[in-house]
């Protein structure tokens, strides 16, 4: 593999060139709390949740994985809108996101049982630890846009989540972001 240039759009997210994931409410509706509203909001058209745009690069041991996340705004019932969340299949890989736009939270979760919500806005750099899953929320009006950095092995491991969910919920309460209790959270 020879060195070579991404070139990131910071108002809009874009990484090109790049391979484009999307995900509508369809494909994240059981990560909500609210489901009877997911599936309303799939009836009146399954908008747009979120997209990551991958840089081709092996993956590989060595190599550095990298990618846009664009998290548009909406909520499904007061919940905002997210992202699956996922841990690292080589749970001892660390990644880095980057806020290029908008405002959110990234919510964190510990193999041990710790949970961290922490904030992103233009310019915060967040590190996620080795052993911590993540999902980020947009909280904010406009497109969250964040840049990410990992080791392009690390794997994602989205069953876990889904299985078992997040211990807090990021939703609006009386027009503030608010961080509760999961009621639907199973026990790890």
């Amino acid at each position: 593999m020879k060195p070579y240039n991404v070139v990131i759009n910071f108002e809009s997210g874009t990484l090109d060139p790049g391979k484009r994931i999307i995900r509508k409410v369809s494909d994240v509706k059981n990560m909500f709390y609210d489901t009877q509203a997911a599936e309303e909001l799939i009836q009146k058209g399954d908008p747009l949740v979120y997209e990551v745009i991958y840089a081709d690069v092996p993956e590989e041991q060595g190599h550095l994985g990298h990618c846009t996340t664009i998290i548009y705004p909406g909520k499904i019932g007061n919940e905002y809108f997210l992202t699956k969340g996922h841990y690292h299949e080589k749970l001892s890989t660390a990644e880095i996101y980057f806020c290029l736009r908008g405002q959110g939270r990234l919510i964190m979760e510990s193999t041990d049982g710790d949970c961290e919500v922490l904030e992103m806005f233009p310019g915060s750099a967040s590190y996620i630890p080795p052993n911590w899953s993540h999902r980020t929320m947009n909280v904010g009006n406009e497109p969250l846009v964040f840049y990410c950095i990992f080791p392009a092995d690390a794997g994602h491991d989205y069953a876990t989540i889904e299985e078992q969910g997040y211990p807090k919920l990021v939703v609006e309460i009386d027009g503030k972001v608010t961080v509760i209790d999961n009621p639907k959270r199973k026990n790890k």
